[in-house]
């Protein structure tokens, strides 16, 4: 399991076109990729379960636990993104309800794109 940031601190201003504004890149990929949004309401919890494929999440709003094969948890909150391998354990949880994107594809590489979470 690695951490990474995608906030604003951690973004690139962008000005071409007259423009204004931060982008944090997140990742690139070339091959099939599933991106969904998921809601965990107060109490919601994702199971203790294998990755089928690398998956990459990404904590908009909210914050919660995360914990992969060891039983410890982490703590994350909007702006951090957590990183499992294909066949890695892995379960989230939250208290207080957690909205996130979920990135699931073959070959993700999000170190090319994210500073690694200190």
């Amino acid at each position: 399991m690695e951490f990474y940031k995608f906030d604003k601190d951690s973004g690139k201003h962008i000005s071409k076109f007259n423009s204004n504004f931060i982008m944090s890149r997140i990742l690139q990929t070339d091959k099939a990729t599933h991106i969904g949004c998921l809601h965990l309401d107060e109490n919601g919890v994702i199971g203790y379960h294998q990755a089928v494929v690398s998956q990459l999440l990404l904590i908009m709003h909210g914050e919660g636990y995360v914990r992969g094969e060891k039983e410890e948890y982490d703590k994350v909150q909007g702006g951090d993104a957590v990183f499992w391998e294909k066949d890695e354990w892995h379960e989230t949880k939250t208290s207080t309800g957690l909205t996130g994107i979920v990135i699931e594809g073959d070959d993700l590489n999000p170190s090319l794109f994210m500073p690694l979470k200190k």
